[in-house]
């Protein structure tokens, strides 16, 4: 949806993906369109604004907002300016002219394994739990069903099964990336 000034857009990204999120909102900045906020379920929301050059960074931390002022102005004496909190995640940006070389929140490796390791405990284990707890057994329950012929909940089952393994195995892959940079 577009009015000129504002614009909404759906985008979808895993709890593994948030370097394609800031991605995304960089290149909307680039072409002229601030972000203003995200709601459920991905539903991005812009404001026109003069094409710019703007980073943004995501961080994952249930500590920090449970202490979010003293967060916020740790972020704030950096120079990056505080966005929201939307699924455990904080959105900040800062312009590239007011960088001094690559400019980033987290500045080592360590620290970005830090922020996977927050995402993992607070996101990635209770999907962990939905998935051995609900997901398989309902898919076992359910192929051994005999319900005349109508198969619509193993269906359902089998690709949220699929969707989990997926999201696993993606987050999983960049833990191990990270981790294996920083152990070199």
């Amino acid at each position: 949806m577009k009015d000129g000034k504002k614009k909404t857009e759906f985008q979808w990204f895993s709890i593994a993906q948030w370097k394609q999120e800031e991605a995304y909102l960089r290149k909307q900045h680039q072409i002229g369109w601030r972000f203003d906020r995200v709601g459920f379920p991905g539903i991005y929301h812009f404001e026109k604004c003069e094409p710019e050059d703007v980073i943004y960074q995501l961080d994952y931390n249930q500590e920090g907002v449970s202490h979010k002022s003293e967060y916020v102005q740790m972020f704030h004496d950096c120079g990056w300016e505080y966005l929201q909190d939307f699924c455990g995640y904080s959105y900040f940006r800062k312009p590239v002219f007011q960088m001094q070389g690559e400019e980033e929140i987290f500045c080592d490796d360590l620290s970005r394994l830090d922020m996977m390791k927050r995402v993992l405990r607070g996101r990635v284990l209770p999907l962990v739990a939905i998935f051995f707890c609900i997901i398989i057994p309902q898919l076992f329950l359910q192929s051994h069903l005999d319900d005349g012929g109508w198969r619509g909940l193993w269906y359902a089952f089998l690709a949220m099964f699929v969707v989990y393994l997926v999201l696993f195995v993606h987050f999983g892959y960049q833990f191990w990336r990270c981790w294996k940079r920083l152990h070199r």
